[in-house]
């Protein structure tokens, strides 16, 4: 029998509970995921713009084309030289009268440069000159006696012949001619001895005057008018009273590495750089290419290499003993894509900067040198190129800013 108000269907209303539970369970974690995710977003957005890191500046060039050349330069440096440099001084010894030269003037060949006092010496040539006019004069005195001997000897001959004279006056006659033509021919001699003499105190004379052996320029004078100059005695150098130098003859030599020796040829061009001319490179060409290698330093052994100037205009305004350095090409090539050699890494990879971001980009390159290195595969004209290696963080992957470019 049923009870009054009392429901016999209890389990269904125990079953929708159940259901309700359920639901807001899933809500429960609903809520849960979607504020888990809410704080990830955070994080990530935050992550993304407060705390990204700043972008890093770098320095750039963009891919061009233009000229690469290869080339070798002097492993120390080379040095401006003269082929003709004279350092003068007198043969003879004496007082200074007359120097006529200051340092950097410039003389042409036969120039009076300095002058003794030649008094004694001019003495010396009247002297040998009166002695060779009376040894002359003694000469013809003795050959005009010769003469006379010849006539008698003749005319005593023909009075032998007729019987007229003895034998012992015609060998009187023979006698009085030999010693005649004897005293002649000594005479003669003399004369020439007289004149030998005269002319070495011409000679000595000229050693009075220090001339020019070649037109140049005048580097050094280390003595002053007045002063006594002597010559060097033998096996000794004594300082030059002038210094010259043949400007015409200036030329740059420079030790280049053994390695470099079967690259090198006489009519290569070069380019020469001085410390004395910042800035500013001279043209030139490969003259001399040494025919052996330097073993004075074993572990950097080395071969010379001459070059001339092209400018004939250059080398008077050079002045000897100037370091120079000297950039040999071998080889060159115009209108290829180029980048600079500093923003090559190791193993042919250059780092671009895309979106805003750095790639590495494996490249193959062709001829180079420490300014440009030829690219044949890899980029395009316009590519921007990291050249500021020099920081951790330039790498690729990072998010960077261009700060400064060259190129295009």
């Amino acid at each position: 029998m049923a009870t009054p108000g009392v429901s016999h269907h209890a389990m269904p209303p125990l079953a929708g509970a159940r259901t309700v539970g359920a639901t807001g369970a899933v809500w429960r974690w609903l809520r849960r995921m979607l504020v888990l995710a809410v704080v990830i977003g955070a994080v990530v957005v935050l992550r993304l713009t407060y705390f990204r890191p700043a972008p890093v500046p770098v320095s750039v060039a963009r891919v061009e084309t233009g000229r690469v050349e290869e080339i070798i330069t002097n492993n120390k440096a080379g040095t401006v030289t003269a082929r003709r440099r004279a350092g003068l001084t007198p043969e003879i010894g004496g007082r200074i009268v007359a120097l006529p030269v200051t340092e950097g003037d410039h003389v042409n060949r036969g120039d009076v440069v300095l002058a003794l006092d030649d008094t004694d010496l001019r003495a010396q040539v009247a002297l040998q000159e009166r002695a060779l006019e009376t040894a002359g004069a003694a000469a013809a005195e003795a050959c005009t006696a010769g003469e006379l001997a010849v006539r008698e000897l003749e005319r005593s001959r023909r009075l032998f012949d007729a019987g007229a004279v003895s034998r012992q006056a015609l060998d009187q006659a023979e006698h009085q001619w030999a010693a005649s033509d004897a005293a002649c021919t000594t005479g003669a001699m003399r004369v020439e001895q007289a004149r030998a003499a005269v002319e070495v105190a011409r000679v000595n004379l000229g050693k009075a005057v220090l001339r020019a052996p070649f037109a140049g320029v005048v580097s050094r004078v280390s003595v002053q008018s007045g002063e006594w100059v002597t010559p060097s005695p033998p096996g000794m150098s004594l300082m030059a009273a002038v210094d010259l130098i043949d400007t015409a003859s200036i030329y740059v030599r420079a030790p280049l590495d053994e390695v470099d020796a079967g690259k090198v040829r006489p009519g290569l061009p070069v380019r020469i750089s001085m410390d004395a001319f910042p800035g500013r490179t001279f043209a030139g060409h490969v003259t001399y290419v040494g025919a052996y290698v330097s073993e004075a330093q074993q572990q950097n052994r080395t071969f010379d290499v001459d070059t001339a100037l092209e400018d004939p205009a250059v080398p008077p305004t050079l002045l000897p003993g100037t370091s120079a350095d000297v950039e040999i090409i071998l080889r060159t090539r115009d209108g290829v894509l180029r980048v600079p050699t500093s923003a090559v890494l190791q193993g042919g990879r250059v780092l671009v900067v895309r979106d805003e971001t750095l790639v590495s980009v494996p490249v193959r390159t062709g001829l180079g040198n420490w300014e440009f290195t030829e690219v044949l595969e890899g980029l395009t004209g316009g590519d921007a190129v990291v050249v500021s290696l020099d920081r951790v963080e330039v790498k690729a992957g990072a998010r960077v800013i261009i700060g400064a470019e060259s190129g295009r």
